[in-house]
């Protein structure tokens, strides 16, 4: 037999035309296809003391037939075959489903090891698995994988272990001695040998740490390196801005910065400096004071001569952000435009002008600013609001209406670290995890459904007080397949309930755009009193009147998305209360409704949340953007992966990274990823 880890994995002993077929469909094609696929678990067949085992725990016992088997068939092909068992000093019961042909197999007096889950109160093991004979004939840790169609586990490994009999010595260590010993790890050999054919529980967990690492380390050094490559090529402008209006500017504001808004500045202002296109992604809890340090960004690049621009993802939106910046940066001087789609004719070839001309500094708009016609004299900086709502596409030919303007993006949505520095990898991250001193924390309760009139009553007593209220629902309409409550039913509900007493507007996704933003226009302006939505109000305006919300059937949405949501109040002095309506039938419904009620950070919610859905519910799984890792876990692993950052980053920094040979196999990993022709990696 050839050897060559390219051979096609049909020259092992056995692999057929049926096994090759599943095989493929495994995405198997080669020996070394078949090396590298890596069990998802491993199942312990370590003997243990029933004594000492807890109730519905996986157990393995070896031990004596005492009975003759009985067999009870249950009708259209099912039986349950009973038998009695000595298992050490514990007589039991052990029961196979759907296994009949051990009747003829178990005989009194044999010896037979027992895998199943142990029933302690019935002293019964539903049986999944029997060997007969001595247990030492088992290995205590098989692993398990993900076969296709009717290849079973024995066989698959079968091949990998003469896979790595016949081939295992032919794979190439990637990491260098210094890596591995800097952090104990087992060679690449040996790493293989232990997580496909473990003799014990610490030789997995060597061979799993190596892996996890160097998985890791080579994502980020693909990171890294576009990173490296993008900050050489992208030759940006430098903003040389006016330091002593800079610090007038924060002078004028009637509130000092928080520590956290002093601490981003200071990394965005030195982003300006530099001659590379600024990329980076400002991240803010809802209420942590994003907008005045957007602002300060822009009035930043206009004292250096530059125009800016700033896209919001609704008019109403721009409009709040176009008040905010008037308010704050017209006494200075700034020429400031709104430009959306509402704009009229006349107005917008205006706005175009002054724009060419470079007569308005900053312009505030929706995806009006992206037109064809939309041309600036000098633009210098972007700034994208939550720039999750914008394609691509769209934030690319923002970037591309001037010559290589620093680009800023931000965000309300708290990403946890693990999750910033691995989907915004190319990116460089700054975070507000302070709020304003003096801010009140929202109440939040967590209510059954039957207790709506305790919440109806508390809703009141806000509005007699003057104040707003939003009311959240995950759906629009009645469905037949959900019973959860929709938006329609409880926008009628609430409009009866208050009858010629307060307004009750409705709001959802389904209403054109220029239908929202006329709802929630009235609703900012104080002409509705209660505001019924489904969660397009997620991201959205500042409304500081609005001091309570309910949020119906609150089990069905993730925590992150929760949080948004309850952001939309405590905007302004008064106290203001969330109230979740759940009525969740599993353990992490309930986690999540705790959470919520004990912690008001969004980035430890975030954390939580990531823990209990993991990285692609997080995102989503299509829009994620995360790497599909066969080893590494996100969530587990985040000291893991902070560590492969810190390294890659040193890495490719060092000029003996790209040419020492010890690096060579490193370098190979980032040559087949394409990263080095400049392509993106995903």
């Amino acid at each position: 037999m050839a050897s060559d880890l390219t051979q096609p994995v049909t020259e092992l002993s056995g692999v057929g035309k049926a096994a090759a077929e599943n095989l493929e469909s495994m995405k198997i094609h080669t020996v070394e296809d078949l090396i590298w696929t890596f069990p998802y678990r491993h199942e312990d067949f370590r003997l243990k003391d029933l004594a000492e085992t807890p109730h519905n725990e996986r157990v393995t016992v070896e031990g004596r037939v005492e009975s003759v088997p009985t067999v009870l068939f249950l009708g259209n092909k099912k039986s349950r075959l009973q038998v009695q068992m000595l298992a050490g000093r514990h007589l039991i019961k052990v029961v196979f489903f759907n296994q009949a042909y051990l009747k003829n197999k178990l005989e009194p007096g044999m010896m037979i090891t027992v895998t199943g889950k142990w029933d302690r109160g019935r002293q019964v093991i539903n049986g999944t698995s029997v060997n007969f004979g001595d247990q030492n004939e088992r290995a205590d840790f098989e692993p398990v994988y993900s076969v296709k169609g009717k290849l079973s586990q024995k066989k698959f490994r079968h091949f990998m272990r003469q896979a790595l009999d016949l081939y295992g010595d032919q794979i190439a260590e990637t990491l260098p001695n210094e890596l591995l010993e800097k952090y104990k790890l087992v060679p690449v050999t040996e790493a293989l040998e232990g997580i496909h054919f473990p003799k014990n529980l610490d030789e997995t967990k060597q061979s799993r740490r190596r892996f996890v690492y160097e998985e890791l380390l080579q994502f980020q050094l693909k990171i890294q390196t576009l990173r490296k490559s993008r900050k050489e090529d992208e030759q940006g402008t430098s903003i040389h801005y006016d330091l002593e209006k800079l610090k007038s500017f924060f002078e004028s504001l009637p509130y000092e910065l928080t520590g956290a808004q002093k601490r981003v500045v200071n990394e965005i202002c030195k982003d300006l400096l530099v001659p590379h296109r600024m990329n980076r992604l400002l991240q803010g809890d809802v209420g942590s004071g994003k907008t005045v340090v957007a602002a300060a960004m822009l009035y930043a690049a206009v004292t250096a001569g530059f125009q800016g621009a700033l896209m919001a993802p609704t008019e109403i939106l721009a409009e709040q952000h176009a008040d905010s910046f008037s308010e704050w940066l017209e006494p200075l001087g700034i020429n400031m435009a709104l430009l959306t789609g509402s704009t009229k004719a006349k107005a917008r070839r205006e706005i175009l002008e002054r724009l060419s001309t470079g007569e308005i500094d900053i312009v505030m708009g929706t995806h009006a600013l992206i037109q064809p016609d939309v041309i600036f004299k000098r633009l210098g900086l972007v700034i994208t609001d939550e720039q999750h709502r914008f394609g691509v596409e769209q934030r690319r030919i923002l970037k591309e209406k001037g010559e290589n303007p620093d680009v800023l993006f931000m965000t309300a949505t708290p990403i946890p670290r693990t999750l910033s520095i691995t989907a915004f990898g190319e990116m460089d991250v700054s975070i507000i995890d302070e709020l304003p001193a003096g801010r009140k924390e929202i109440e939040t309760h967590w209510l059954k459904h039957e207790q709506f009139n305790q919440v109806l009553q508390k809703l009141e007593a806000e509005l007699r007080a003057g104040r707003q209220a939003y009311v959240i629902c995950p759906l629009i309409e009645e469905s037949d397949k959900l019973d959860v409550q929709n938006a329609v039913d409880v926008f009628q509900q609430l409009s009866t309930v208050f009858h010629n007493k307060y307004n009750v507007g409705l709001m959802h996704g389904r209403l054109h755009s220029n239908d929202k933003d006329a709802v929630m226009r009235e609703f900012s302006e104080g002409n509705l009193q209660v505001l019924v939505s489904t969660t397009v109000v997620e991201v959205g305006v500042n409304v500081p009147n609005a001091t309570f919300m309910v949020i119906y059937d609150a089990e069905r949405f993730g925590l992150a998305q929760l949080h948004q949501l309850r952001g939309r109040v405590g905007r302004g002095e008064h106290q203001s209360y969330c109230i979740l309506l759940a009525d969740p039938k599993s353990d992490e419904g309930k986690e999540r409704m705790i959470s919520m009620v004990e912690m008001t950070d969004g980035f430890r919610l975030a954390e939580k949340d990531l823990e209990l859905r993991g990285p692609g519910d997080f995102f989503g799984r299509k829009q994620s953007g995360l790497p599909e890792f066969k080893v590494a876990d996100l969530v587990h692993d985040y000291r893991a992966l902070e560590t492969a950052r810190q390294d890659a980053v040193q890495l490719v920094s060092d000029d003996e990274f790209w040419t020492h040979e010890r690096y060579a196999n490193l370098r190979k990993t980032l040559e087949q990823s394409g990263v080095l022709d400049g392509e993106r990696i995903d």
